[in-house]
Formats: C-alpha cells, structure tokens, sequence
C-alpha cells in the first residue's frame, strides 16, 4: 500500500505542474494558433529525405 501512496504522490506532481502549466500558457497565449504563427512566418523552403538523398522542397 506505501508503495501505491508513493507512487501516486509522485506521478500527481508532475500532473498537477503539468495541468498548472498548461492552464498559464492558454491564460498567456490567449487566441494564439500554430496556423496564425506559420501564415505570418510566411513559405519556408524545406529540406525532404527521399529515397536515400536529401532535396530542397520548393
């Protein structure tokens, strides 16, 4: 049973930091999306493997 009371003590705190994290980020982030941040960012050339080589998509 300690080992059950340790164990759930243990992986509860990284929970509850992780919930508590989470819930600041949205409260700091507000509407912020990853499509808003990549139109702003605009095209970006990007580099593909491919069958054994590596190419420049563009």
């Amino acid at each position: 049973m300690r080992a059950l009371a340790v164990a759930a003590l243990y992986f509860g705190t990284f929970i509850v930091i992780g919930l508590g994290v989470r819930l600041l980020v949205r409260k700091w982030m507000g509407d912020v999306e990853l499509s808003n941040v990549r139109k702003q960012a605009g095209p970006s050339p990007r580099k593909r493997f491919l069958l054994g080589a590596w190419r420049n998509e563009d």
